[in-house]
């Protein structure tokens, strides 16, 4: 039973490779995948890219230095996505996320939080005879310090707490029970502007380690599964095109520092042989986080040209106007062998005073990929803008 639900966690973000592929598939699968899920429509709209891009309110869970160049001091946002709706009709994900912004020298604060549904879930015995539904749900609680470094260069630290519960705890033949582990995020931003005829470019660079911390345990046998511990960084450029036109260009790539099963660490491993690449899942589940996140790097069966399929791209253009209207459009790409989880990104947006909305839809370019059609909402609020205008209306009344 433990296997069968952590496989469906797995496959609910993930778009399985055909069978009939030329090698073994070796993705890299982990426990709460949901936090590898782009919450946010700005950043879904244009590739799932946000480590390097112009801050804004969803910053926290991208990189929360980006928050040092926010214009403004305070916001909150929220953002819903009807999560594989090809597939089924229940599975949701939900995100909330703040800051609040002291100054270049204090810095500031910054938290965030996820719930991920997976909709109802029935679960059977070893003979397939169904006990009862349970709706599994993982959520994450974050909170973040930024400071600029420079008048250029900002950095973050973050703490997350990580929960999981697969069966809710209600299914007596199971030795399931929820997991839970703390994780930390480090995070980079450098913006430069330039003088241009046409006005003022911007030039952004992005990095961060998003989820240093514990695997996941589900179960009293020792067993374990690693978080999705990434290495993230991107690059953004923003030309002005005129006074009120602007047009940014963005590329990140994503590197999951995670070991994945088939492995030339295993005993007996013979490069010619994929019988002996899997690794047991005992000697999976007794690998050290730390020795992990470096192991990811040299791990591959196939060397060097495989942990480069390892490597999620993505890209996106936005164009705005007068920093009120935005309409984008993205790329992301995963090799076929890890994952294939191919789309073309669509997105638009609206900055009006105080409030500012986006959406995004997605186009899948794998066949029968369970996220065509994905569409993502969000709605975020300038808290120092509802300050101004609430005292404005109150200077207006004397």
């Amino acid at each position: 039973m433990k296997k069968i639900l952590l496989s469906l966690a797995a496959l609910a973000l993930a778009v399985s490779v055909s069978a009939q592929a030329e090698r073994t598939p070796n993705p890299v699968i982990t426990a709460m995948p949901s936090l590898s899920i782009a919450p946010d429509a700005r950043a879904a709209g244009l590739g799932d890219v946000g480590v390097s891009t112009e801050a804004d309110f969803n910053s926290q869970y991208w990189n929360p230095a980006k928050y040092a160049y926010m214009y403004t001091n305070g916001g909150i946002t929220a953002n819903y996505t009807p999560w594989l709706r090809k597939l089924v009709g229940d599975i949701d994900l939900a995100y909330l996320a703040g800051f609040y912004n002291f100054g270049d020298l204090a810095g500031g604060i910054g938290a965030s939080f996820t719930y991920f549904s997976m909709g109802d879930v029935a679960l059977t015995d070893r003979d397939g005879t169904k006990l009862q539904d349970v709706r599994p749900n993982e959520w994450a609680l974050d909170l973040s310090y930024f400071r600029k470094l420079h008048e250029y260069v900002s950095m973050s630290v973050a703490v997350r707490f990580l929960y999981s519960d697969l069966n809710n705890g209600v299914n007596k033949e199971t030795d399931m029970h929820p997991a839970w582990t703390m994780a930390a995020d480090i995070g980079l931003y450098y913006r430069q502007p330039f003088e241009l005829p046409m006005g003022t470019s911007h030039l952004s660079l992005g990095f961060t380690l998003k989820n240093l911390g514990g695997k996941m345990t589900y179960a009293d046998d020792g067993s374990s599964n690693f978080i999705p511990t990434s290495m993230n960084i991107g690059m953004s450029y923003e030309l002005p095109c005129d006074k009120y036109n602007f047009l940014t260009f963005t590329v990140e790539a994503n590197k999951m520092l995670v070991p994945t099963r088939y492995s030339n660490k295993t005993p007996g491993f013979d490069p010619n042989d994929e019988t002996t690449w899997k690794m047991q899942d005992k000697d999976y589940a007794d690998l050290n986080p730390a020795k992990g996140w470096f192991q990811s790097f040299a791990d591959a069966p196939l060397g060097t040209k495989e942990e480069f399929e390892e490597v999620r791209w993505g890209a996106g253009i936005e164009y705005s106007y007068n920093k009120q209207f935005f309409a984008r459009v993205g790329y992301s790409y995963e090799n076929y062998y890890k994952g294939n989880r191919n789309v073309v990104t669509f997105g638009a947006g609206f900055h009006l005073s105080i409030v500012t909305l986006d959406v995004s839809y997605c186009v899948g370019l794998a066949s029968s990929n369970p996220l065509d059609q994905t569409m993502r909402f969000t709605l975020g609020f300038d808290l120092y803008g509802i300050k101004d205008l609430v005292n404005n209306r109150k200077n207006k009344t004397k």
